[in-house]
């Protein structure tokens, strides 16, 4: 694994990335695993649970160390982003679909659409290649039929945050860095709460890649975002500051309850 000089700005660009890219692959092989009886029991004898061998993922089986579709939409859009020295949206799109369309490994008959699947193919889980997204599915479909918006207007799922690292980690400090993470996340995912999620997670990178550790940083995009004069005021954001306000006041709170309390249906 090569180092990464954190203590400077591009060192902390590099380890945005960095970070993103191997949390993602060691986390990948227990992914999904909604019964928290059922995952507390897998991980009981260890501490150390990072690039888990054999898979236990329910849905999708690939092997240790190779990234989810959440790492695979980001590296893709890292990708396109050096080659095109910033973001081409157009360019962003073809290379998407080629990634994740028909002509790829995620092309499988119980996970190539977004139409919901029956118990019967529920049975073949997990399948033997990697989970197709439903945002991303859903994009493949626009995309195919030459609409302008390809994102999704009803995925309201956490693609959108690990699809932005990339582009804070380019952007962080440039005045356009939230208008250009809209963009991005509005590729595969239109829905508004989806997007203010990704601004809020785009702002709380931004200052760690700034500015380097700091306890504050919550305050900090609160503060941020309660401005009437902020960069891309979006409808919700007076929803996301509150929901951070109780992050803020649950801080003595165990993980594992915190996420039930704020938990979004």
């Amino acid at each position: 694994m090569c180092s990464v000089d954190k203590g400077s700005l591009n060192g902390r660009r590099a380890a945005a990335v960095l970070g993103a890219v191997v949390a993602d692959a060691a986390a990948q092989p227990l992914h999904w695993i909604y019964d928290t009886n059922k995952l507390d029991n897998l991980i009981s004898q260890t501490e150390n649970i990072a690039f888990w061998k054999p898979s236990a993922n329910p849905f999708y089986c690939i092997p240790t160390g190779r990234q989810s579709g959440y790492g695979d939409q980001a590296y893709v859009i890292l990708k396109s982003l050096v080659e095109n020295e910033g973001l081409d949206v157009r360019s962003l799109k073809d290379a998407t679909f080629k990634f994740f369309g028909p002509e790829s490994d995620y092309e499988h008959p119980v996970n190539a659409t977004y139409k919901e699947k029956s118990d019967a193919q529920k049975n073949t889980f997990p399948i033997k290649a990697p989970w197709r997204h439903f945002s991303v599915k859903e994009f493949l479909a626009n995309h195919k039929a030459g609409k302008e918006h390809t994102g999704s207007p009803t995925d309201d799922q956490i693609d959108c945050v690990v699809r932005i690292i990339p582009v804070v980690a380019l952007y962080a400090g440039h005045p356009n860095m939230l208008t250009i993470a809209e963009e991005v996340v509005r590729i595969t995912q239109e829905s508004d709460f989806t997007v203010v999620v990704a601004l809020c997670a785009a702002r709380i990178l931004e200052h760690f890649i700034l500015n380097g550790p700091s306890d504050g940083v919550l305050e900090e995009v609160i503060k941020q975002m309660d401005n009437p004069h902020r960069a891309n005021p979006q409808e919700l954001d007076k929803a996301m500051v509150g929901k951070i306000r109780e992050v803020l006041q649950g801080k003595e709170t165990s993980h594992k309850k915190m996420a039930k309390q704020l938990r979004i249906d």
